[in-house]
């Protein structure tokens, strides 16, 4: 069994080598060392709310199926393991700056039969209280701008290995409403409207003496309109996302279990405007249509392809469990630093008792420089309800 988790790891390892040699090639159009962060409107809906994620370094796409998984891949509920989930999580946001913003996540599904589940969650991200002031200086007032989006999602198994669902979704970002910007121009709330498609795969390997699940996923996350806060034509793209991840769930008797879990992730959202070769403006990548924009973000970078694998996010994380009762987890996760440099540690504790389930999770940043994310917590409470055995802890 040793000999096959190595191999395991080895295999993933060899992915990440490639990757990394692929983002070695160079192109004309290369702009070596210039930060150049891909930027959306609502960046709040890509903050993974949910604490048991939260401490594998923000996976979630080939993970056990469970309540939050409409915010990572609803193709997973599909696979649920319990007639009714319902989880809700909260996580103090940017402690180290402000100490009155936070995010607060409920979620839920329900299992309509053995081949199909609904669920539904609504997020409510609170930017705390703001003191506005008019270009004189003088008082214009104290507003608490904030953002929201309610999900509903349906997921169905094609299979018994395979399934997928579907989310729509809608979100609300009020950030200023009312005030005034240049010459009478007032300040709206941003609406959208968007949907996830998510694929799920699980089935048993030959791993072990007492056996073991590999799990794949997909999700397209956010594909949705774009969005402006002014009355005018400038619109902006919201954090449509691409996104795949593998696991491999390994029981090493009847009390210890072993998750271990990848996910690799990229902003599906035009690169930003920047000097080509000849140092001439690049077009405003706002103009670009929805759809051309979405597709056209896996070419239009101006350093080629090696700034396109710079774009990807890579996350990998374990999971381990004592008799289904007590947790301990840990991940990473890694963002190039021309690309917005987030790279942090997570940890996380589990804990499940009947039908209630807590999960902590603590992030630690990897810079040797002051991280606004430094000392993130995230908490979670679960209710499972139905009895049901829990059918990914048996490993057939």
């Amino acid at each position: 069994m040793k000999n096959l988790i190595c191999l395991f790891f080895m295999a993933m390892l060899m992915l990440a080598g490639l990757a990394t040699a692929q983002a070695q090639v160079t192109t004309p159009g290369q702009l070596d060392g210039r930060v150049n962060t891909v930027f959306t409107s609502i960046p709040f809906l890509r903050i993974n709310p949910d604490g048991r994620a939260g401490g594998m370094g923000d996976v979630g796409l080939a993970t056990d199926p469970d309540a939050a998984s409409l915010y990572h891949n609803v193709g997973k509920l599909a696979f649920a393991p319990n007639m009714v989930g319902v989880s809700l999580s909260y996580t103090p946001w940017l402690r180290q700056l402000v100490n009155d913003i936070y995010i607060a996540y409920l979620t839920g599904y329900y299992k309509i039969d053995d081949l199909q589940s609904i669920g539904l969650s609504m997020r409510y991200f609170s930017l705390g209280s703001i003191n506005f002031t008019d270009i004189t200086g003088n008082d214009a007032g104290i507003y608490n701008p904030n953002e929201f989006a309610f999900d509903l999602g349906y997921s169905r198994r094609l299979s018994d290995k395979f399934s997928t669902g579907i989310t729509l979704k809608y979100v609300r970002s009020d950030l200023a409403r009312g005030q005034e910007v240049g010459s009478g121009n007032i300040v709206r709330a941003a609406q959208a409207v968007a949907a996830d498609i998510g694929f799920y795969y699980k089935a048993p390997v030959n791993i072990g003496r007492n056996g073991s699940v590999l799990s794949l996923g997909a999700a397209f996350s956010n594909i949705g309109n774009k969005v402006s806060y002014l009355n005018d034509d400038t619109r902006d793209f919201i954090p449509v996302n691409a996104g795949i991840g593998a696991g491999l769930k390994m029981r090493i008797d009847d009390y210890n279990t072993i998750l271990v879990t990848a996910d690799i992730n990229k902003l599906m959202v035009p690169t930003p405007d920047t000097l080509d070769t000849n140092n001439n403006l690049v077009p405003d990548t706002r103009e670009k249509p929805l759809l051309s924009g979405m597709f056209g973000s896996f070419g239009d970078a101006p350093g080629g392809a090696k700034e396109e694998f710079q774009e990807l996010m890579y996350s990998i994380g374990a999971e381990y469990w004592y008799n289904n009762q007590f947790s301990v987890r840990v991940g990473h996760f890694n963002e190039h630093r021309l690309k917005g440099n987030r790279k942090f540690l997570t940890v996380g504790l589990g804990l499940r008792y009947s039908v209630f389930g807590f999960n902590f999770s603590y992030l630690i940043p990897v810079s040797s420089q002051r991280n606004p994310l430094d000392n993130t917590l995230r908490f979670s409470l679960t209710f499972d309800f139905n009895g049901k055995d829990k059918e990914l802890d048996v490993i057939d």
